[in-house]
């Protein structure tokens, strides 16, 4: 039977959880690579560098073929941005059953945010372009905070923005980021199958449960269609944290 959570509000992360990035991630990075005279990396490497921010993917690509210095991290961070800007959602999809499960949720009134390590220049034109960012009242990104997960400041942000307490929201993700401050934030976590998890195998991280895929969420929750009112407003997705 699977375990089952009460829960008003609903945290995703967004790569490897909502949306397949590595693609336009691997291309940004190989071009980066390239430019800067080193090796290019397979999408499998790069895939086990995805999850803590943008300047940690930077440093492990370079770190493949030499450790870099602070300043060559800093130098080709700007270098992935420039490249990630142009091929940013040329191949990205959302993951079967993601743009479903987001409008069902919405119809049951529960309310929803990312918690992403990705950059709001990067995150929120993704969303838009698959039409899923009007199902979200809050947005944490990479850099709405000064920390990232596993710290669990950004899942309490984002509570704060729904109005919810932790104990009344679940975290979806799918590496042991997300798991970690879930936990250290004191929020439930259901992880994905599907995902990047950093190269770790996902059934080896503490979690409450795991998803073959994104539509088995409904089959954790508890049905309480009087949570949320009419009075939430998605109006403010926008305002609040980019």
């Amino acid at each position: 039977m699977s375990r089952r959570f009460a829960a008003k509000a609903i945290l995703f992360d967004l790569d490897g959880t909502l949306l397949d990035t590595i693609a336009d991630l691997t291309e940004a990075a190989n071009l980066m690579l390239d430019e800067l005279g080193r090796p290019t990396l397979s999408q499998a490497c790069v895939l086990g560098f995805v999850g803590r921010g943008i300047n940690d993917l930077v440093r492990r690509c370079l770190a493949e073929s030499r450790d870099p210095t602070t300043a060559e991290v800093s130098a080709a961070h700007e270098i992935f941005r420039r490249h990630y800007t142009h091929v940013n959602g040329q191949t990205t999809r959302p993951y079967p059953g993601v743009p479903e499960l987001l409008a069902a949720l919405a119809a049951r009134r529960l309310k929803m945010a990312v918690v992403t390590n990705k950059s709001a220049i990067f995150a929120l034109p993704l969303l838009q372009q698959f039409d899923l960012a009007r199902h979200f009242g809050a947005f944490v990104c990479g850099d709405t905070l000064p920390v990232k997960k596993p710290d669990p400041a950004m899942i309490h942000h984002a509570c704060n923005l729904l109005g919810a307490k932790p104990e009344e929201s679940l975290m979806i993700g799918d590496s042991i980021n997300d798991s970690l401050a879930a936990r250290a934030a004191g929020v439930p976590v259901l992880l994905v199958k599907y995902g990047y998890s950093e190269g770790m195998p996902v059934d080896a991280i503490d979690c409450d449960g795991l998803l073959d895929n994104a539509r088995q969420i409904t089959d954790h929750l508890v049905d309480q269609s009087d949570f949320g009112s009419s009075e939430y407003n998605l109006d403010y997705r926008f305002r609040e944290n980019i």
